[in-house]
């Protein structure tokens, strides 16, 4: 799921799903309470102001330290406890953690630059360009890893992230969201399937690469592996052609997307299908959010590239990693008897390797969607949203540059040299239709339902 990270035992998984849904509800929680009580967790959201000259930040700062103080020791207390949990040393996460924090700040105070869209730094590319600068250039100590969990942020800010996705939006974009992700899905897996039997690779390898370049990149490879019987390294060379692409896709789709000044809904939709991981297409449709209301002929809005987004790939491809998993199975179970295989397919296997933080992403939708339906949306923009949504938004988006520079601190380039000519061909095949297949779907076939989202 997320690009450039060690892979962990699925049990691991499972229990940082349930951490990050516990994390991400807990702060929904917190804010409804506080709001009823006529309370806010926005001194606790605190982010750098928008500023043309640099006095203005350290006025800022010299304000609201004891804020940027507090906001730290919260993360660190609630993802250090999580760590603790999954097994990590918490001097060890602190200790990349911290570092972490600051330089998320320095990011902040660049991308609220007045001039940043001028010059496309947004906060998302920035960090994610600076940590693979770094990680690239130096050596990052192996303690470090404690802290450099991007899986976890990532999980966390999309359960967050569903505070800001009425449930509504879910329902009526659901059929449109589940429909194009099945179509985007099925194809790329098919044709990289395809590909690469004929470029001489097993069968088991071949359905790891399909899936990985459908679903969700990381797990899709971890669980699909396992699932088929495939060698271990046949899951290490497809995530690394996931994150050699992720990264790729990064910085592309926004740029094209700029340049044919599509609107954030369709944008967000494009990404949704095209990308290869969550953290990965989450930069990207952040970032080109960040350019509605700043660059002229760009419509829409920041939210509804990421609410399109989600739609399409949190909601849309992500679920398809148990289907996948189960019907992989029956197939190299039964019809593939002619190559090291796996045992008789599990029937529960499709909720194993269900993303769990899925479920806390609808749950956000459903408690913030419940509390806030008797307001029209004039109220729901006056009273809602200042003191209730606003606050979780902007805590969501720490959780996000948090995931982007831990990505780019743990992705080095000579990973790459493992992946092989043939592999790394049958995957890009597959890249190849995947973008073409996503704007078709997203531009023109369902163009103007994703360019109106939430309207």
């Amino acid at each position: 799921m997320t690009d450039g990270e060690s892979i962990q035992p699925a049990s691991g998984r499972r229990n940082e799903d349930w951490w990050a849904i516990g994390i991400g509800l807990g702060l929904v929680i917190a804010a409804l309470v506080l709001a009823r009580l006529g309370l806010s967790l926005r001194w606790l959201a605190v982010l750098p102001p928008r500023w043309t000259q640099f006095a203005q930040i350290t006025a800022d700062l010299t304000t609201n330290w004891p804020r940027y103080l507090a906001q730290l020791a919260f993360w660190a207390v609630v993802f250090g406890a999580t760590l603790r949990a999954l097994g990590y040393r918490v001097v060890d996460f602190l200790a990349a953690f911290v570092p972490l924090y600051l330089v998320a700040y320095a990011i902040f105070v660049i991308g609220q630059w007045d001039k940043a869209v001028v010059y496309n730094l947004e906060p998302p590319l920035i960090a994610l360009l600076l940590g693979l600068i770094i990680a690239n250039t130096t050596r990052i100590p192996d303690r470090f890893a404690a802290g450099l969990r991007g899986e976890l942020y990532v999980k966390t800010g999309i359960v967050l992230l569903g505070a800001t996705v009425p449930l509504t939006l879910i329902v009526l974009a659901g059929p449109v969201a589940v429909g194009q992700a099945a179509i985007v899905s099925i194809a790329t897996f098919l044709v990289i399937y395809a590909v690469a039997v004929k470029l001489g690779l097993d069968r088991r390898f071949a359905a790891t690469l399909g899936v990985g370049g459908a679903v969700c990149g990381v797990s899709a490879a971890i669980a699909i592996a396992g699932a088929v019987g495939a060698r271990r390294e046949n899951a290490s060379v497809t995530i690394s052609a996931v994150v050699l692409w992720a990264i790729v896709m990064i910085f592309a789709l926004p740029l094209v997307s700029r340049e044919l000044l599509l609107p954030t809904g369709v944008a967000g939709a494009w990404i949704g299908t095209s990308e290869f991981a969550d953290a990965a297409g989450i930069a990207a449709a952040q970032a080109y959010g960040g350019f509605a209301g700043k660059v002229a002929g760009i419509t829409g809005t920041a939210e509804q590239a990421l609410q399109a987004f989600t739609l399409m790939k949190v909601l849309g491809r992500d679920v398809w990693i148990g289907i996948w998993a189960v019907v992989l199975a029956i197939v190299a179970t039964t019809r593939w008897r002619d190559e090291p295989g796996t045992g008789a397919p599990d029937v529960h296997e499709i909720w194993r390797r269900f993303p769990k933080f899925v479920i806390g992403f609808l749950a956000a939708s459903a408690i913030v969607s419940i509390a806030t339906a008797g307001l029209s949306l004039a109220a729901y923009n006056k009273v809602a949203v200042p003191g209730f949504v606003g606050p979780i938004k902007d805590l969501r988006t720490w959780a996000f540059i948090f995931c982007f520079f831990s990505i780019g601190l743990t992705t080095r380039f000579d990973q790459f040299a493992r992946t092989g000519a043939k592999p790394l061909a049958a995957f890009s095949v597959g890249v190849a239709v995947n973008v073409v297949l996503g704007f078709v779907l997203s531009v023109y076939v369902f163009g103007g339902y994703w360019q109106h989202l939430g309207q």
